[in-house]
């Protein structure tokens, strides 16, 4: 089953303690990639540089910032290839960023 990863991070979050035992993301990645979890993924630009694209009454309205008012952002994702959603949610548990900000897990579904 396919999965996608949505890394947010809360930039008014506290930091982890200085003495949490916390890999990198590269390390996190290198390990998901060789072990054939993760088939793709990427850090996205930062929220300021987000627009949003609606189509109302014929005309498109495009404006400046993420959809919805929130303290996390989306600063990145990561597809992985899982037996099921609690492998998907054990390999998210492992990303740094779930130690300070969340991670968000969704199956893919064909349509």
């Amino acid at each position: 089953m396919q999965f996608i990863m949505f890394v947010c991070t809360d930039p008014g979050a506290p930091p982890p303690p200085a003495d949490a035992p916390v890999d990198s993301v590269d390390t996190w990645v290198q390990r998901y990639d060789d072990g054939g979890q993760r088939t793709t993924g990427s850090a996205l630009a930062p929220a300021a540089a987000t627009k949003t694209v609606k189509v109302r009454d014929g005309g498109t309205v495009i404006t400046d910032g993420p959809f919805a008012e929130a303290a996390e952002q989306i600063a990145g994702f990561d597809l992985l290839e899982c037996a099921d959603l609690d492998e998907a949610c054990r390999i998210a548990a492992r990303h740094p960023m779930a130690a300070s900000g969340q991670i968000e897990v969704r199956a893919l579904i064909d349509i």
